[in-house]
């Protein structure tokens, strides 16, 4: 008796394995909803996630995966992708100026129709939205430097960089196939007037540069590492972002900076071609736009320029006067001429490569 119980047990748990395994393959799968962007990674998404991608998904259901890569690396995965029909990201920041180039809109959607929604939006500046892509936000490149003893000089030109004598310590700048702002800062070191300054003279800048790389202690390709090199005392005086400056003065670092070295940039969000998660990225990006409170509390934090003066407005005295375009700085900060920096961009990183190797 004890025996047919068992064996009738046995059977019965096999038919109810089997109905499960078999109504498992009947049902649909519902996989996460979700979107991918790629972006360089560190202090920058940290605040992104913080102000942007978290508050999306708790008003969307729709997790933001980031992937981490340097703006070359993404350049070139991008390109690959599509290249190959093998797309697995939905979205990449690019540079501002890069977004404007032939070789962008070869791997990018061109998103006229998307950006219409956003016309009569008097709030948003007038290149919010555009083919290359939806603004991120405007910020800058300058020199950063560890702030000393009280009553010491502080460098506040690209020539003050240059002077290792008055101002000692190692230096930093950036190394990540985009030359053209550190050749900019070497002419104007070299006493190049600003609106003397394009078209770069490669040649002139090579020399100068050639008179501090002794100096240069760290060659940056992230921004996550110009970050930790300040941390770990590898240079005292460096090109870097903005952003990434101020992120390191909101955890308490010695730094600072000046706006009498910096040149404007920008990044965009862009839409891959082919993305994976099309519908969820454009979402990504309304959402964006739609949301200066996500602006604002981004901005506030990396010291930004949002492209919606309803943030703008949200973010302190503080933060107001230290973005890029505050009515104290704007005078000083450089805007680089984009169209020939793409026309040109091939010669130069082939230029520099073959100084800087």
């Amino acid at each position: 008796m004890t025996s047919l119980l068992s064996r009738s047990t046995t059977v019965l748990k096999a038919t109810i394995a089997g109905l499960l395994s078999l109504m498992a393959l009947s049902l649909p799968t519902f996989a996460a909803e979700r979107v991918i962007i790629a972006s360089t990674g560190g202090a920058y998404d940290k605040a992104l996630r913080a102000a942007w991608f978290d508050p999306f998904t708790k008003a969307t259901g729709i997790e933001v995966v980031t992937v981490a890569a340097t703006n070359a690396e993404m350049r070139a995965k991008a390109a690959a992708m599509v290249k190959t029909g093998n797309v697995s990201w939905d979205l990449y920041l690019d540079g501002e100026i890069q977004a404007a180039s032939k070789a962008h809109r070869e791997v990018t959607e061109d998103l006229t129709e998307f950006c219409r929604q956003f016309a009569g939006r008097e709030d948003l500046s007038a290149n919010a939205c555009s083919a290359g892509g939806a603004l991120l936000q405007s910020t800058a490149t300058l020199l950063a430097y560890r702030i000393g003893e009280a009553g010491e000089p502080v460098p506040e030109t690209w020539a003050d960089m240059w002077d290792t004598e008055k101002f000692p310590g190692e230096r930093a700048f950036p190394n990540f196939d985009d030359p053209w702002r550190v050749m900019a800062a070497a002419l104007l070191a070299d006493g190049v007037k600003r609106d003397e300054l394009f078209p770069l003279d490669i040649d002139r800048a090579l020399a100068k540069l050639e008179q501090i790389r002794p100096s240069v202690s760290l060659w940056w390709k992230t921004g996550d590492q110009s970050v930790q090199g300040f941390r770990n005392r590898e240079y005292s005086l460096g090109q870097i972002w903005l952003t990434r400056a101020k992120a390191m003065h909101n955890e308490g670092l010695p730094i600072a900076w000046s706006y009498n070295a910096s040149f404007l940039v920008g990044d965009r969000i862009a839409l891959l071609k082919g993305a994976p998660h099309r519908e969820n990225a454009l979402k990504l990006m309304a959402f964006w736009l739609n949301s200066p409170q996500a602006q604002a509390k981004a901005c506030e934090v990396l010291s930004c320029t949002p492209p919606s003066s309803e943030a703008i407005a949200m973010m302190s005295d503080e933060a107001r006067k230290t973005m890029p375009q505050g009515d104290d700085v704007r005078d000083y900060v450089i805007i680089p001429d984009a169209e020939w920096i793409n026309a040109n961009a091939a010669m130069m990183l082939q230029r520099w490569n073959e100084w800087i190797r």
